[in-house]
């Protein structure tokens, strides 16, 4: 807010003993220039929530404020001088293991993702989001009845405990699920 702007909002026996050189007008731009960083960050307000332009640290809020927050890992941030833990700096940060890319994917997708919850189209797309790998297939006609089979692309591999975190919790509630690994070659 402007001086102006803040010096409308006072009462009106305030405002006839406004003057430009007066102490009022001292207060008013103090206050306005305390309310600016505040006024910047509201004007901003959007940066802040949209996964795809967030800071890279507020991404994993966002992810727990969408449910997504089972999927991340706990890694130490900090290492010490030489490659050796330093307890003293240990950090936490709560990562995917395929990337901060692929969360903000899977953030910015939720809405999408949790209406097709419990479905083999919103497993194999979930899987493909979350891992960055395409050519997951879903073979639901097998021998047991009520049992899925997930063939993975081998690039998958690398994203093991993700991949079987995102069966646990996206398979149809009725159904076991086993999954392998294809070799593309």
């Amino acid at each position: 807010m402007r001086e102006a702007q803040i010096a409308e909002l006072l009462p009106e026996v305030f405002q006839r003993t406004l003057h430009p050189d007066g102490p009022l007008a001292g207060y008013l731009a103090a206050m306005a220039a305390l309310l600016s960083p505040a006024e910047k960050i509201l004007d901003d307000l959007d940066f802040y929530f949209d996964p795809l332009r967030a800071e890279d640290r507020f991404v994993a809020l966002l992810a727990r404020w969408v449910d997504m927050d089972a999927l991340l890992e706990d890694r130490e941030a900090v290492l010490g001088a030489g490659g050796e833990r330093d307890t003293r700096e240990k950090a936490v940060a709560r990562r995917l293991s395929s990337g901060l890319g692929r969360l903000r994917e899977l953030v910015a997708g939720a809405a999408r993702l949790a209406r097709m919850r419990g479905t083999t189209e919103g497993l194999r797309r979930f899987l493909e989001i979350a891992t960055g790998c395409q050519g997951f297939s879903i073979v639901e006609e097998t021998e047991r009845p009520f049992h899925i089979e997930i063939i993975a692309p081998a690039a998958a591999a690398a994203h093991h405990s993700l991949v079987e975190r995102i069966i646990a919790r996206e398979k149809p509630a009725y159904v076991t699920c086993a999954w392998r690994i294809v070799d593309d070659a």
